[in-house]
């Protein structure tokens, strides 16, 4: 379970049509843009604000704030990540993209890092 202090988020980026399209599944952030890269970065940037602004929540329940880092994730995206990273390494179970997905990039992020 995500909290303000420790945990982890997936994080993909797609391309749908002539769109690329980043998402923070736990945190159902979803940013577009015309390059791969800038949407990475906007991602990212997204991900930072939203993490900062919940460690701001103060007078609430901690396990309201933690509702907000553990929101269940659209079943479209469930989907898109589970078909993308089915082969995982063998060496700490990071998300491997499968070449024959339609997913530019994913990874497993720690809240820790951000």
């Amino acid at each position: 379970m995500n909290t303000v202090k420790q945990g982890t988020y997936r994080w993909m980026i797609y391309k749908e049509g002539d769109t690329w399209v980043g998402v923070a599944l736990e945190f159902n952030i979803v940013v577009t843009g015309e390059e791969a890269r800038l949407v990475e970065l906007e991602l990212q940037e997204a991900v930072i604000g939203y993490l900062e602004s919940t460690k701001k929540l103060k007078g609430f329940r901690t396990n309201q704030v933690n509702s907000l880092l553990n929101q269940k994730t659209d079943d479209e995206y469930e989907t898109k990540w589970i078909k993308a990273t089915r082969t995982f390494s063998s060496t700490g179970n990071k998300p491997v993209v499968s070449p024959l997905s339609d997913v530019y990039k994913a990874g497993i992020a720690n809240l820790a890092n951000v």
